[in-house]
């Protein structure tokens, strides 16, 4: 599914933020990415979403080698992943069920499918009767969720988790990871970084902690 082979990134300014990554994250598995602010857990996914190259070394998505791909396949690439954003990032004017289209309606589906899609992802986030809310009427966990609904609205086999859960409560935050797991089960791949060791070890994922750039433990039952 992911695999990094002797990936390093340097910046323009001379900062060293991943240091001969080698990683492969098989299909449909579930994984947490920890460490420090600044370790290189951004960097990473940067590189995976193709928002930055890597200044050496190969990253390969479902056997694409992503590190020498066009401008023209970027968006091809891009659709195979759903994003959350730890500030939700929805937008105001629009209700619940136009912010969860709306990730359908650019990438040219019809109003048909929408109306068909939309109603069900909603339904499988538990936001089922708040379609014509918009964001402002909703508690900080319910716009987590409509930010969840618009990234799997297109169906992408994997779901990048930038931490999902920093801006809200505890109890929504099991609640949050809860939904990624059922999500998981359903086949998707999901990757979420996370500062919440509680949830980590709650969940017993598979956990990856980068730490100065360079990846220190990788383990299926961690010990955080």
């Amino acid at each position: 599914m992911i695999e990094f082979k002797n990936v390093s990134k340097v910046y323009s300014n001379g900062t060293s933020a991943l240091k001969d990554i080698n990683l492969h994250i098989k299909k449909g598995e579930f994984v947490f990415i920890v460490g420090s602010s600044g370790s290189g857990k951004s960097t990473f996914l940067k590189l995976i979403m193709h928002e930055e190259l890597p200044s050496q070394g190969t990253i390969y998505l479902d056997g694409i080698n992503i590190s020498h791909i066009t401008k023209k396949e970027v968006p091809y690439i891009r659709r195979k992943m759903g994003i959350v954003f730890q500030d939700f990032r929805l937008i105001d004017k629009m209700t619940v069920f136009d912010n969860v289209a709306f990730a359908m309606r650019v990438t040219g589906a019809s109003e048909r499918d929408v109306r068909k899609r939309v109603p069900y992802i909603l339904n499988l986030v538990e936001l089922q009767g708040k379609a014509n809310r918009r964001p402002a009427e909703l508690s900080g966990g319910e716009q987590q969720r409509v930010s969840l609904a618009r990234a799997l609205v297109n169906n992408p086999s994997i779901i990048i988790a930038d931490e999902p859960t920093g801006n809200i409560d505890p109890e929504m935050s099991y609640e949050i990871v809860e939904l990624l797991t059922e999500i998981n089960k359903r086949g998707t791949t999901i990757l979420m970084v996370t500062h919440e060791h509680d949830l980590v070890k709650h969940f017993g994922k598979r956990v990856i902690e980068i730490n100065s750039g360079k990846i220190i433990s990788d383990s299926e039952s961690p010990e955080v």
